[in-house]
């Protein structure tokens, strides 16, 4: 069964006690990290298409900001509750000290089906809440950047809105923004290109070697990151045997004509026509996606798809989880004893907040990278953390994912205790 929502923030706190065994830290950093530093729930009064007055509930979390501002998205759904707000934050200050980033964690969210409301209705609403937060984000104290449902096109009318709230241009307090209004270049397959430097390092630790046998890959999710890591993994030569949306899944044993697929008309997040994607494609469940028998499974849509009902029937040997929280606790624990590798989400799907990042720096300094500098950066960051995780996992006889948890609290650990709360630093 999938965790429920009020509890996913509860099984965040898991992982860090399970990541404490192998790192050195204070009891005191731990009881720290176990509550946010702030959050605050907003109401916006939003004035709907035909003059009725709408109030929505908005929430922002800023969790850790000891190793720098707050980082974290915006998402607009339905479903956003306090935990899972909380939760994400959470994720953030630790994807971010994984990824070696000067900057903690924060995440955002309001209560809307967005695509009930008219372009204007979430112009304003997008407005709406950036006036209530004003006051909490800033270039330096937490900078949101999109998430679920939300984009660039909205990360423009919060940025603008902010600037018009403190009366100054301030580009870089939001980050995936258009590239005309200071965004970067490199940002729209960012989360995608960062899991695909993971996968190249992989292959050099696993030995994969796909002109020898070329390695069978399925995504879960056809949003931005998980068609650009198909595409991204097809272009590399390997197989992506299957792919998914929210409707269903394709599959072609051969592999899916990826190339093809991206061509074809098609709404966004969703898959084209089956007739369309190669020879011999044929429709599947999303359950029989993620039961397919390959080298690598990629969620990379929603949380929780990946449970104690359905690991044991996981014939993956690896799983990079591009989506935040694809596999639950119990489900960790079960895949671990069956020696399946994951890749855990605050490591394998950082490379967007690390163009973010980028993004951030340019937007701060006022210059500007080409494309292919920010790539290459960013296969810098992704190549030596993987390597760092892999090797503390290995060394330990642990999973990547506390070996990623506990990589980031041995950085987080000494930031929180140089600020002179620790008790070993009350002795002297």
């Amino acid at each position: 069964m999938s965790t429920p929502h009020n509890d996913v923030f509860a099984d965040a706190l898991k992982r860090l006690d399970l990541a404490a065994q192998y790192a050195k830290v204070d009891p005191e950093t731990l009881l720290r990290l176990r509550q946010p530093k702030q959050f605050l729930e907003v109401s916006i009064p939003v004035r709907m298409d035909n003059g009725s007055l709408r109030i929505f509930t908005g929430y922002r979390c800023k969790y850790d900001d000891t190793r720098g501002p707050a980082k974290g998205g915006i998402r607009f759904h339905q479903d956003v509750t306090p935990s899972e707000v909380k939760a994400l934050a959470f994720w953030m200050t630790f994807k971010c000290a994984v990824a070696g980033l000067p900057f903690g964690g924060g995440k955002g969210g309001v209560i809307v089906n967005p695509f009930e409301l008219s372009m204007a209705e979430r112009e304003r609403l997008s407005r709406g809440y950036i006036r209530a937060i004003a006051w909490a984000i800033g270039t330096d104290v937490d900078v949101p950047a999109p998430d679920v449902n939300t984009n660039g096109l909205i990360m423009a009318w919060m940025a603008d809105e902010y600037s018009n709230v403190v009366g100054r241009r301030e580009p870089g307090v939001i980050t995936g923004k258009p590239v005309a209004m200071g965004g970067s270049l490199g940002r729209d397959d960012a989360t995608a290109r960062g899991g695909f430097f993971i996968l190249k390092e992989l292959e050099v630790k696993l030995g994969w070697d796909n002109k020898k046998q070329a390695r069978r890959i399925a995504v879960q999710g056809f949003g931005n990151a998980g068609e650009n890591f198909a595409r991204l993994a097809h272009a590399d030569g390997y197989q992506v045997v299957g792919v998914s949306d929210s409707n269903g899944a394709l599959y072609n044993a051969a592999g899916l004509d990826i190339a093809a697929m991206l061509k074809a008309e098609h709404k966004p997040g969703l898959l084209p026509d089956p007739s369309l994607c190669g020879a011999g494609t044929k429709k599947i469940t999303n359950a029989e996606l993620l039961e397919l028998d390959v080298d690598m499974l990629v969620p990379a849509a929603v949380e929780n798809v990946i449970t104690e009902e359905n690991a044991n029937r996981i014939k993956a040997k690896v799983i990079l989880e591009l989506a935040n929280g694809p596999v639950t606790v119990q489900a960790d624990g079960m895949l671990e004893r069956r020696g399946v590798m994951v890749i855990p989400d605050i490591l394998a799907n950082s490379g967007g907040v690390t163009v973010s990042y980028f993004e951030w720096t340019q937007n701060k300094m006022g210059f500007y990278w080409t494309a292919e500098e920010v790539r290459e950066r960013l296969a810098l960051y992704m190549r030596r953390e993987f390597s760092a995780v892999f090797d503390l996992a290995k060394k330990h006889g642990i999973g990547m994912r506390i070996g990623a948890y506990a990589h980031a609290l041995e950085r987080l650990g000494p930031a929180l205790e140089s600020t002179g709360t620790a008790k070993r630093y009350a002795k002297e």
